[in-house]
């Protein structure tokens, strides 16, 4: 399990990393916390082997110490029951001696076994270590693709933002608000035109029907015939 080399490559996807290079760095963390979790199962799953094993001889050897404690025992039995006379002291004192002598057989097998359980359980021990600094560079970095993720989509819309007021020219703005004023101040001249149009008209037809005055009032010309028929 090389850690060291993992985080070494998923380091060149930190939060500096720029957006447009070649190695998509979203892809490229995330391609890493997933490796550094396999990574993670296979230490859990060595640890728990280890710890069993370790376990397994740690009750080993206390069985084997049971078993040579059974020995003693049976050997004090022998030569107690050769001491009452049950049995003559030479069947006693060979069979206490093959006790004893499995008895230490068993002891020292014991103390094997308390050796390997040792190094078994220092093993566990490193093991636990590299697991939990192996835990805290996954949550590290999965915090980091969050942070990373975040940026990206604030930087590319701060880009596309940047991109459409890139896309505007001021200048052409202008000039098209130029061109508008000047059409709606020729609009508003076409439209003072005719309105003094119009008033020229009414003026000339104010100005006729003044000259002409009363000749055209009905009653003056109906009294104007009444007096043409009565000679005046």
């Amino acid at each position: 399990m090389n850690i060291f080399k993992r985080l070494l490559r998923i380091g060149q996807a930190e939060i500096h990393s720029a957006v447009d290079k070649m190695e998509d760095p979203i892809r490229m963390t995330e391609q890493g916390i997933r490796e550094m979790r396999e990574d993670l199962d296979k230490a859990l799953e060595s640890l728990a082997q280890i710890k069993a094993s370790a376990i397994r001889v740690k009750n080993d050897r206390a069985k084997k110490h049971t078993i040579a404690g059974d020995y003693e025992t049976k050997a004090v039995l022998l030569l107690t029951k050769a001491q009452h006379g049950e049995l003559s002291m030479e069947q006693a004192e060979r069979l206490a001696g093959e006790a004893l002598t499995l008895k230490n057989s068993l002891i020292a097998e014991a103390q094997a076994l308390e050796a390997q359980q040792i190094d078994q359980e220092r093993a566990a021990d490193e093991l636990q270590k590299n697991v939990e600094i192996l835990r805290f560079n996954i949550t590290k970095w999965e915090n980091e693709l969050k942070t990373l993720k975040a940026r990206i989509r604030v930087s590319r819309a701060t880009k596309e933002v940047n991109k459409k007021l890139a896309q505007i020219d001021s200048n052409s703005t202008l000039s098209m608000l130029e061109r508008m004023k000047e059409k709606v101040e020729e609009e508003e001249a076409l439209s003072k035109a005719y309105g003094d149009m119009a008033q020229s008209v009414r003026s000339v037809d104010e100005e006729i029907d003044k000259a002409i005055g009363d000749a055209c009032d009905p009653v003056n010309q109906e009294l104007e015939e009444i007096k043409r028929k009565l000679g005046m």
